[in-house]
């Protein structure tokens, strides 16, 4: 090197970070601790069952309601009232949903409409299932259309107040925002509205999935011949607490399996959320 030149210094060697083990700890049994706690349940009731803690005719060891559950899918019962059931809740379901959203969607933009429906919508949810009960059984009977009417009466207002709710959050700036830049009303509902009320909707979709299957069971044990609730309310006749767990079970399955869709229906609608995106933020 000539002289009178200062030797350039070499940046310093920064060795490569090892990955936290605690961020990779948390992360990799994400799908297995929320079922430690079930499994570990059903372990000391398995347990308490077999040593004589628990009589049978009180509760039941769980190897007890499975061996039910077998019999009962090998005799066709189980299937066809579980179809049946199925078949309530979504006819419910679907009839409930479309017009709660559709009262939402008018109150939602329409001061006059809430003049007009607000009030006796909100008399008419706070009257309780039980209540309600036997005057639809003077109407409809106790065939089919009494349980989805139910079904479809417990629906409609969850998904009716968070349709109000998400459309009267929306930013009032990103709708001065749409006008600025020439959106009708038309296109500032589809592309502004409705996008920004759609994560307050699927929380009333989640919510009306658990109120679906509340007012199934306040029917199906009432006033019903057929249906996983009828089969609850057989099995009490003869004591039969194998099968009144058995349907408990599957109505928390059927729960949580509608729940997970629900989950999965706003990760895919909500994916340009950012605390929708890739499940971030969301339990």
């Amino acid at each position: 090197m000539p002289d009178g030149m200062i030797a350039p210094i070499s940046p310093p060697r920064i060795a490569p970070l090892a990955p936290s083990r605690r961020i990779v700890a948390s992360n990799a049994p994400h799908g297995i601790v929320p079922w430690l706690a079930p499994l570990a349940l059903l372990a000391i009731w398995e347990a308490f069952a077999r040593f004589g803690g628990l009589p049978p005719h009180i509760l039941p060891a769980p190897s007890k309601v499975l061996t039910t559950a077998a019999k009962l899918i090998a005799s066709g019962q189980l299937l066809q009232d579980l179809g049946v059931s199925l078949m309530r809740a979504s006819l419910g379901f679907a009839i409930g949903g479309s017009i709660g959203f559709a009262l939402g969607t008018a109150v939602g933009f329409s001061r006059l409409a809430e003049a007009v429906l607000d009030r006796s919508i909100q008399m008419i949810r706070a009257i309780p299932f039980l209540a309600v009960l036997p005057l639809v059984i003077v109407w409809l009977g106790i065939g089919e259309a009494a349980k989805i009417f139910l079904v479809s009466l417990g629906v409609a207002f969850p998904i009716y107040i968070n349709t109000v709710l998400g459309i009267r959050q929306v930013d009032p700036k990103l709708l001065e925002l749409g006008r600025v830049t020439g959106l009708s009303n038309r296109q500032l509902i589809r592309h502004i509205v409705l996008p920004g009320a759609l994560p307050s909707i699927l929380a009333g979709v989640r919510y009306a999935l658990a109120t679906a299957w509340l007012a199934l069971v306040v029917a199906e044990t009432i006033a019903a011949n057929s249906g996983i609730g009828f089969m609850a309310m057989d099995a009490r006749e003869f004591l039969r607490t194998d099968v009144i767990v058995l349907a408990i079970v599957i109505y928390a399955g059927i729960g949580v399996l509608a729940d997970s869709i629900a989950r999965f229906l706003e990760r895919w609608l909500l994916a340009w959320h950012a605390n929708y995106a890739h499940g971030s933020g969301r339990s």
